[in-house]
């Protein structure tokens, strides 16, 4: 049962790290494509802290949100909600900076290009339009766990990102009857390192050659790349 008097008063730190703890928990579960029931991990939690539903859920979108735009998975339950207590920020950077492997998870295994390869492709994100906008201590949240440098160190996400469009770029071909040129598709990163400046030869349907440069990454469309 909810705490009265804790309703519309601000989040502490003991609450804030059981919450981020507990959304870590899940994303755990969900990433590993195990079952698990979101409505008892907050029953659990609000007992825990005396918060009340509505509250613990806009923190769980709150946390989304952070991880949104450090370029890390989160729970697809839990929509990201930028209306930040500044706190949150502090927490998670607890919480990362006690549990390092949560920052370099890598996919099990490369995921399978679509039979319509059209279907990989999404519209361009909305981002914020001035850096003034997004809270200081956000900024230096980012900084310290960048999510470029990140996802460059993760030579395994790397080579799972370009696996996964040479794939997308062979069906691409295969669908405009070019299996000709769906052969020819090199993967240059592979047969000779990285010091060509790209990592693929594809093609286009008239013949014309392509290099590809792959960046892969486990966050969101948000996630910036250098």
């Amino acid at each position: 049962m909810a705490d009265k008097a804790k309703i519309g008063t601000p989040w502490q730190d003991d609450e804030l790290d059981a919450i981020v703890s507990e959304y870590f928990d899940m994303l755990r579960a969900d990433l590993a494509g195990q079952e698990y029931v979101k409505s008892r991990h907050s029953a659990a939690l609000m007992a825990q802290i005396g918060r009340t539903h509505q509250s613990v859920e806009f923190k769980h979108q709150n946390i989304s949100a952070v991880l949104d735009e450090l370029g890390l998975p989160w729970i697809p339950g839990y929509k990201p909600k930028r209306n930040y207590q500044n706190a949150i920020f502090d927490a998670i950077d607890r919480y990362l900076t006690n549990h390092p492997a949560e920052l370099e998870s890598s996919p099990a295994s490369v995921p399978q290009a679509p039979s319509v390869p059209a279907e990989v492709f999404v519209a361009a994100p909305i981002l914020t339009p001035a850096i003034g906008a997004t809270p200081e201590p956000l900024r230096r949240l980012v900084r310290k766990f960048d999510p470029v440098e990140r996802d460059h160190r993760n030579r395994s996400l790397g080579k799972a990102g370009e696996e996964f469009v040479l794939e997308l770029e062979r069906r691409q071909l295969i669908q405009a009857a070019r299996s000709d040129l769906a052969r020819k598709i090199r993967w240059v990163a592979a047969e000779n390192g990285d010091g060509a400046g790209y990592d693929l030869v594809s093609f286009d349907s008239n013949g014309r050659e392509r290099l590809l440069e792959v960046k892969t990454t486990n966050g969101s469309a948000r996630t910036p790349f250098s």
